[in-house]
């Protein structure tokens, strides 16, 4: 049986356990608030008016995250908007690629900041330099992964969204009782089988580009 998440982070100790509840709580919020900010420019203040617009992510995850937050690690949120305050056409697909747009800003801010601290020249020595190589690297591969996931186009995926308000017609497709039942299922099979395979890619992708980086500025 596989260790509670909470148990296997402090086991590796207190910095690791604050570098994943910090990631996983951050890095909701700030793409939940991706979604606010979007919606506001695009003429829908329901984020503001339902207290939506802040840093305290309990606003975000609300009960339910938090309790799948203790549950497996990682939180879902929610950004309430309302489409038809819209202004443009394609303003809902604007707003739901916002998201996943604050993961992949926060993934390349993290890799960058964690090919400059693998510098050799720095001489950190452990634990500091473990403790800080595992923050960014966790930043990195925790919101790369939160971003391709929200892409999946299926309910109720940022990718659904996106591919439902470029093509009407899909999004007719998941209208029908079956199909929601048919997407609420895939969505739980990929939110309980896709970890792994998704955590594999973004380890790998982050590693490849660190060190493409590192020959560039270390050679």
């Amino acid at each position: 049986m596989e260790m509670w998440w909470l148990t296997r982070e402090w086991e590796k100790g207190p910095a690791a356990l604050f570098t994943w509840v910090f990631w996983a709580l951050f890095s909701v919020t700030l793409h939940e608030l991706g979604h606010g900010w979007a919606a506001i420019r695009e003429g829908d203040r329901t984020p503001v008016l339902s207290g939506h617009m802040t840093w305290n992510p309990l606003v975000h995850i609300g009960r339910m995250g938090a309790f799948m937050f203790l549950i497996i690690g990682l939180p879902f949120g929610a950004m309430p908007v309302t489409p038809s305050n819209f202004q443009r056409r394609y303003s809902d697909t604007f707003v739901a690629f916002a998201g996943p747009a604050m993961n992949f800003t926060l993934t390349i801010v993290c890799t960058l900041a964690l090919t400059l601290w693998l510098n050799p020249r720095l001489g950190v020595t452990d634990p500091i330099h473990g403790h800080v190589t595992h923050f960014f690297w966790w930043g990195a591969v925790l919101n790369l992964v939160l971003g391709v996931f929200n892409l999946i186009p299926i309910p109720p995926m940022d990718g659904y969204r996106i591919v439902a308000d470029l093509q009407p017609r899909y999004a007719r497709l998941w209208q029908t009782e079956a199909a929601a039942v048919v997407g609420m299922i895939l969505f739980v099979i990929l939110f309980l089988r896709a970890g792994s395979v998704l955590f594999s890619f973004a380890a790998e992708t982050i590693i490849t580009v660190v060190k493409a980086l590192a020959r560039a500025l270390y050679a």
